[in-house]
């Protein structure tokens, strides 16, 4: 099995070393490169084609946002960071992030996170959650693109709003995941968002959540 490739962007060296630290000591996974800012973290990105960057908002020439919108076309992004301010998670999003992670979250979800990226989710910190999805009220009068959806994938995007992994809509839908995959390919390209996020966003404006 090929180790996940990492590089960390953080500007503080304790919490690189930490990350570090952490994610050396999975098997599936190795960090190889660390970044003191962000404009370094896009020029070793750019070089050593890492599977996934960790990136710290708050950094020196370039922001973890800037950050993200440059690199999250080419490789997988989480974002890591003390600050959870909704303007940060809703940015990062946007851009095309793969996660936002609290650094208070602890190990587990960050290695959690890794794994989830590569498996084509989006971990965002439960605490994080829970405050953006109770705040996306359904917007009474605002067009939908629900028809363009089939209703399997209508189900299905309701089944993302409600934090079920891939492997979780297969088996409520008693799919395969691949297949499931593909749906949520379809439904992106619909409702023209970047990620599962999105999509989990729509259902919750739309009122299909």
């Amino acid at each position: 099995m090929t180790a996940t490739r990492i590089l960390i962007a953080d500007d503080q060296d304790d919490v690189r070393s930490g990350f570090r630290l952490v994610l050396d000591s999975q098997p599936d996974m190795t960090v190889i490169a660390e970044a003191a800012d962000g404009a370094a973290a896009v020029d070793l990105t750019r070089t050593l084609r890492p599977d996934v960057v960790l990136a710290d908002i708050r950094m020196p020439k370039r922001d973890g946002l800037e950050v993200t919108r440059l690199l999250s076309a080419e490789t997988k992004v989480i974002v890591v960071t003390t600050f959870d301010l909704d303007d940060y998670v809703h940015t990062a999003l946007r851009h095309g992030a793969c996660g936002f992670l609290l650094k208070r979250s602890g190990p587990a979800l960050l290695i959690e996170a890794v794994r989830a990226a590569m498996a084509g989710d989006t971990l965002i910190s439960p605490q994080i959650t829970v405050r953006l999805l109770r705040r996306l009220a359904p917007e009474p009068g605002r067009t939908h693109p629900r028809d363009t959806l089939t209703p399997r994938e209508r189900e299905i995007a309701r089944l993302v709003a409600q934090g079920l992994t891939n492997a979780e809509i297969a088996a409520e839908l008693v799919v395969t995941p691949g297949t499931v995959k593909t749906h949520l390919a379809n439904v992106q390209v619909k409702l023209k968002v970047r990620n599962r996020v999105g999509i989990a966003a729509w259902a919750w404006r739309s009122g299909l959540a």
